[in-house]
Order: C-alpha cells, then structure tokens, then sequence
C-alpha cells in the first residue's frame, strides 16, 4: 500500500508539472462561462457539442502526453529566468503559452476554421488562459518553473511548481468549482471589465512579477505551512478570477 501511495503521489506530481491543477483549470473555465454573452455561449455551446468549458478544461494536459498532440508539450508555460523579462527572454522554439494564445485567438477571429479544427482550438484556449495566469507557469527556465526546488508541504516532500499547481488550492478553501466561483466571482461590470482590460502579454508579466515574489519568500528547502497558506490563498484566489474573467472577455470579443 506505501509503494502504491508513493507512486500516485508521484504520478499527481508530474501531472500537475503542466499547469493549474484539476481544480483550478475548472474555476477558470467555470468563471468564464458565467461571464459570457449570451450570443457566445450558444456559438461556444454549439462547437463543444453541448459540453460545457469545464468539461474541457484539462482536456489539454492529457491531450499533451498523446502523439497527435505532443507538440503542445511547451505550450503550458512561459519560462522567465531570473535577471530576464519576457522581452529579453530567448523565446522556446517550440512555442509556449503566450505565443499559442496569441495565434489560437487569431485563427478563431478568422472564422476560416472547420468545425473540427474550431473545436480543438477553442479546447486549448480554455486550458492556455488559465496556464497564463499561473504564477510558477512564468517560473525560470533554470529550475523548471520551480520543478527543482524542493520544499515540504506540511511533513510531505514536494516541489515549489506542484504546491501551486494544486496543493495551496486544495489547502485553501475546500469548495468544489461552482462554490469557488461563487465566492471570488463577486464584482461589479466595472470591476470586471478593469480585471479584464490589456494584453496578454501584460497578464503574462503579471504573473511573472508574482512569481519573482513566490521564488523570494519560498527558497529550497522551505517547509510550507498555514502561515503560508493564509498569505498565498487571496493571490490563488485573484489569479484565478483574472484567468476566467479574461478568458470570457477573450470569448466574448471573438464571438460577438
């Protein structure tokens, strides 16, 4: 029973190395949903074939680890290393999240997509906002995004990227996606369409500034604990709303 325990944990961890956790990657999509037009929830609806965003939400991470697919591999993240900005930055050549939302969202304004190719895109645009708003998916290309720093979650050995991949939203709040929405989904449209004002590239920097305060206050070997959950649980809670609330703008306009 111990090597079977050890071996899920291990198996959670790496699949979690490719973005926001299952939960997470659900609030995103759940938030953008209830923030749609009406004229682009039913388009949306129509490609998705009745399913929601969230049933699609972490399509792309299993999606990642088929042959078809594989070619996403580094489009969940946006590497920075420390010293560099996303300017300066030498790009991966095998894109990343910035690069894919960026050119998703040009082939759906085109309208030049078979429903097929529609489909697809639409499903990797729900995942890739998300990732965009990950702070360790802006992480250093040196250490893995955090991969490589090793601290301990309560008493368990852990790595910086998986606690925020899933382990500080769990340890958060216990609430299922619809009871996240419902408690950080609480502004007004004004606030709203502040939270969802600028680029892509802006909410990648953004991220990217939380990450550099993330490495600061959590070095190796660090031991993560209540007082670091209490500190950290109101930014999961900002990126999260940001990631759906920019999501269903993103939608919004390309469905107009």
């Amino acid at each position: 029973m111990r090597k079977f325990m050890l071996l899920l944990l291990c198996l959670v961890i790496t699949k979690s190395s490719f973005g926001w956790g299952q939960k997470g990657h659900d609030v995103v999509a759940y938030v953008a949903e209830c923030n749609l037009s009406s004229k682009a929830a039913k388009q949306i609806d129509k490609i998705l074939n009745g399913h929601s965003m969230v049933y699609y939400s972490n399509w792309m991470d299993n999606a990642s680890h088929t042959d078809e697919y594989a070619y996403t591999k580094t489009w969940h993240y946006v590497n920075v290393d420390q010293g560099e900005t996303i300017e300066s930055m030498p790009k991966n050549p095998d894109g990343d999240a910035l690069v894919a939302v960026e050119t998703i969202v040009e082939k759906l304004k085109s309208g030049t997509l078979s429903a097929e190719e529609e489909n697809i895109n639409l499903k990797l645009l729900v995942h890739l906002v998300g990732d965009l708003h990950c702070p360790m998916h802006t992480g250093r290309l040196s250490d893995r995004g955090g991969n490589n720093v090793k601290v301990k979650f309560f008493s368990s050995n852990a790595n910086l990227h998986s606690i925020w991949d899933s382990s500080l939203i769990e340890a958060a709040h216990k609430w299922g996606y619809t009871e996240w929405r419902n408690q950080i989904d609480i502004y007004s449209k004004k606030e709203n369409e502040a939270i969802q004002a600028g680029t892509p590239t802006q909410w990648v920097e953004e991220s990217h500034d939380i990450s550099v305060g993330i490495y600061e206050n959590t070095p190796a070997g660090s031991r993560i604990s209540y007082d670091y959950i209490a500190k950290y649980s109101p930014v999961i809670e900002k990126q999260l709303l940001r990631g759906g609330l920019r999501l269903a703008g993103i939608l919004n306009e390309i469905y107009k």
